[in-house]
């Protein structure tokens, strides 16, 4: 592990987002809300380490604050996703014929959209919010989960352990939740690590375009929309939410990658 840079830097980089989320309460207390008109836009400070907004409320605060919001978003997201791909997937693999057809081609339905555009789509009817942004960005994650647990669960079925525990009378539940999920699931954890830059980034996306997180929630997508009439005013609004995505991003993209690597003994050691 200590040989493998993107693992380590990946890390670092998630566990400061987690421990900035965990203990948000501590590090920022309350003013990350409070407002004070009389200390609006201020400049970074010994008191304000990143200076305050245009209701003087604390920067800094405010991006730790986001820290777990985005935690929030990755679980509920990622989560919603497996939780209905998965199933899916193993249904599909297992089965075939006329099942696998079905959910193929609802997997290719979905996957005919781009999944911002569907995400946009499924907000615009449910209305703006944030359960309602993370649901239409576990939809368009939904058929990766599906077709990445399908096809490891074709090349496990093929496997001795599970035609021996198929051959003693093993029911199909138990050969799926005992022998075929166990053995897929490192891959399907380093999707869901990768899949975590990607619902941070398309949150961010959505509530900038005030289709998700609603002020003054303290999200950073949200915080960049809020700020974007201040460009040139105050660049400072948008630049650090901004630097919190990227940090956010990277930080979960390169974790993906390290575990990968980890994972797989064919892959060349990274530096």
């Amino acid at each position: 592990m200590r040989r493998r840079g993107n693992l380590i830097l990946g890390g670092a980089l998630v566990a400061l987002i987690v421990a900035a989320g965990l203990l948000a309460p501590v590090i920022a207390g309350s003013a990350a809300f409070a407002q004070n008109l009389g200390n609006a836009m201020l400049p970074p400070s010994a008191a304000h380490w990143l200076g305050t907004d245009q209701y003087g409320r604390d920067l800094f605060a405010r991006i730790v604050y986001g820290a777990r919001i985005s935690l929030f978003e990755v679980a509920l997201g990622v989560g919603m996703a497996m939780a209905a791909g998965i199933p899916a997937g193993l249904v599909a693999g297992w089965f075939g014929a006329l099942t696998d057809e079905v959910i193929g081609w609802s997997t290719n339905i979905l996957f005919a959209f781009p999944g911002i555009i569907l995400a946009i789509l499924i907000v615009s009817v449910l209305g703006p919010g944030l359960f309602n942004l993370l649901l239409a960005i576990a939809i368009f994650s939904v058929p990766v989960y599906v077709r990445l647990t399908r096809n490891l669960t074709l090349a496990l079925k093929q496997i001795d352990y599970v035609e021996a525990a198929r051959s003693t009378g093993a029911s199909t539940a138990r050969v799926l939740f005992q022998h075929v999920l166990r053995n897929a699931l490192p891959p399907l954890l380093v999707q869901a690590t990768l899949t975590a830059g990607t619902v941070i980034l398309a949150a961010a996306s959505l509530s900038f375009l005030g289709l998700g997180a609603q002020p003054p929630l303290p999200e950073w997508g949200a915080m960049m929309s809020s700020a974007r009439d201040l460009l040139g005013v105050d660049n400072d609004l948008s630049l650090f939410p901004g630097l919190a995505i990227t940090v956010a991003v990277l930080g979960f993209n390169l974790l993906g990658d390290g575990v990968r690597d980890l994972l797989d003994p064919h892959r060349g050691v990274r530096g």
